[in-house]
């Protein structure tokens, strides 16, 4: 094997043996991609007043981007966290695996996760009646797998700073905070001013309107706007994540 096959071998191990170990932990799995089905299954099909295409059109949005909360602050937040007070990360650091194939591996089953969950909430939302162009399933899919990203640095930055217990206590609070506050549940107009005002300071709002807009539904502000103020949360939780990564002695 070449030096340069080598690290490549060893980036594609460490992804396959997190896929295999994320997979087989039903506490991840339930949380992170049977409960945004769950819950889009239940507000836009069982018990919703106004079934229409619509409607299924307007909660796919916002569901879709909740998808990508739930794997990306549970995986890398607490999975982090319960690792690191396991002595597993300072072991890592410590064997010849190649800078980044720790966090590559973790990101890589944070969007499989968020890629199962997707596809059942979109064969509802199928199944409710929502009809969307080629271009737009293809450019809705490529946000809410992206919306993964600024999530899961900032839950790598609370793992690397938190027990376990309290990186599940954060992560749980982040991932309901998240959909409600961010309008991801109830449009972000039916909630109290003070409510929306700390909506907008998370990348959950933000992504959202980006995925209304894409789907063609009514958004709040301009797409730059809100594409801009999610490349600054995501550049933010990065020195986030750098800094808990530097700091942490394990």
């Amino acid at each position: 094997m070449t030096d340069l096959a080598l690290p490549v071998g060893i980036w594609r191990r460490e992804c396959a043996a997190e896929l295999k170990r994320s997979w087989r932990l039903p506490q991840f799995l339930v949380p992170t991609v049977l409960t945004p089905a769950a819950f889009y299954g239940l507000f836009t099909l069982a018990i919703a007043q106004n079934r229409s295409p619509a409607a299924a059109v307007a909660t796919l949005a916002g569901y879709g981007v909740f998808a990508a909360v739930g794997p990306a602050l549970f995986g890398f937040g607490a999975g982090v966290a319960m690792e690191r007070e396991q002595g597993l990360i300072e072991l890592k650091r410590v064997s010849p695996l190649p800078a980044g194939a720790y966090v590559a591996a973790k990101l890589t089953a944070a969007v499989a996760a968020t890629a199962a969950a997707l596809t059942l909430i979109y064969l509802l939302a199928i199944v409710a009646g929502a009809s969307l162009s080629p271009r737009q399933w293809l450019l809705l899919t490529i946000l809410h797998l992206a919306s993964t990203v600024p999530f899961a640095l900032i839950g790598f930055g609370l793992g690397m700073r938190m027990s376990g217990k309290g990186a599940v206590a954060a992560a749980n609070a982040l991932f309901l905070g998240s959909a409600v506050l961010g309008g991801l549940w109830i449009p972000s107009a039916m909630l109290p001013g003070w409510m929306r005002a700390i909506g907008e300071a998370m990348p959950s709002y933000h992504l959202g309107q980006l995925a209304l807009g894409i789907v063609g539904m009514p958004v709040i502000g301009s797409a730059w706007t809100h594409g801009s103020v999610v490349a600054g949360m995501t550049a933010l939780a990065a020195i986030w994540a750098w800094t808990g990564w530097r700091r942490s002695p394990a």
